[in-house]
């Protein structure tokens, strides 16, 4: 009876930061984007559906709770992702277990954008219309310190605070009013906030069933010279489980995983993610996942596949997303847990 009641309460508890934002239609508008960039192959390849599931140190990507699942000391992770234009999105984390997870686990975690060559170039008098000032170079990354630790067997809880900096390049604007010297000012347009993410999972005790609710990017307003936003904000509620342990008994060693993401967004609409992982004797995973509503994917099916290979605590991760007409998208990821 008391895991029944258990159950219920997690359950009411998990949808009552959820529920009331799916009912909001209104949108609002958000900066930092490349903080909603997922550039891990394992999680891509299953839609990003992964608020419910571990995945060692790539866990602060998505659920900060899930670090909670290492079994070893420590967990590596670095990935790369070949976005749309020409930009490319490098990911690393690192995650540490120092006493079997009785002081819970320590995470960081590292995003970078590379935006390539960018020309500058001004309104002038030439018969081109505009004057070459050369190029810049965009600059954007995020840097987090996350800590999990699991309370009971069932629930465990998990947060991170990370410092994010973007450098659009200076500006020339003009001044109304402004005469003589006195016509224009240069924004320098660098920021440097501190947002928060933070999760939980529960496991259900009913077979692999597990719940998970997280909330990213959470910050205070910002602005460059007069246009304030905030850094995209996601709340998300996911569930998932192995659907071979509905199975008397199996041939040999396999599992089927599933997982349902449902995330509402400030700046776009809501989604749902599934997300499935076929995983063979342990070592071989093959990958798909599906995106509902998803902004980022209109050009696209909103399809995602991939697959993964694991070995001696080496995982080699690949994710594979079509894009319409920006082409496709490709990642990889190398894990090492020990």
């Amino acid at each position: 009876m008391k895991k029944k009641i258990n159950f219920l309460a997690a359950a009411l508890l998990l949808s009552s930061f959820t529920v009331p934002g799916f009912a909001q239609q209104k949108l609002a508008q958000s900066g930092f984007q490349f903080l909603s960039v997922v550039s891990d192959a394992h999680g891509a390849a299953m839609a990003d559906a992964m608020t419910s599931l571990p995945l060692g140190s790539s866990s602060l990507f998505f659920n900060p709770a899930g670090m909670t699942g290492l079994n070893g000391v420590v967990d590596l992770s670095g990935s790369t992702n070949k976005w749309i234009a020409g930009i490319t999105h490098n990911t690393f984390s690192l995650e540490v277990n120092p006493a079997n997870g009785r002081y819970g686990v320590i995470g960081f975690s590292l995003q970078y954008v590379n935006y390539g060559d960018i020309y500058e170039t001004i309104v002038g008098q030439g018969p081109q219309g505009y004057e070459d000032l050369g190029i810049y170079h965009l600059t954007a990354y995020a840097a987090g310190l996350g800590y999990a630790k699991q309370l009971t067997e069932q629930f465990s809880l998990g947060g991170q605070i990370k410092l994010i900096h973007q450098d659009l390049g200076p500006s020339t604007i003009p001044l109304p009013g402004g005469t003589g010297n006195d016509t224009s000012q240069t924004a320098s347009n660098k920021l440097s906030p501190i947002v928060f993410d933070f999760g939980t999972q529960f496991k259900t005790g009913v077979k692999s069933l597990v719940f998970g609710m997280s909330v990213r990017n959470f910050s205070q307003q910002v602005k460059y010279v007069d246009e304030g936003f905030q850094a995209p904000l996601a709340f998300s509620l996911g569930i998932s489980m192995n659907l071979l342990d509905l199975a008397k008994s199996l041939p040999f060693n396999q599992s089927l995983l599933m997982s349902l993401d449902a995330s509402h967004y400030t700046d776009r609409p809501e989604e749902v993610n599934v997300g499935l992982d076929y995983c063979l004797l342990d070592m071989l995973s093959l990958r798909a996942g599906y995106t509902s509503g998803n902004a980022v994917n209109d050009e696209g099916n909103g399809l995602s596949y991939g697959v993964g290979f694991s070995k001696f605590g080496l995982s080699i991760d690949y994710a594979y997303t079509p894009f319409g007409d920006f082409g496709n998208i490709q990642r990889f990821t190398v894990r090492f847990s020990r």
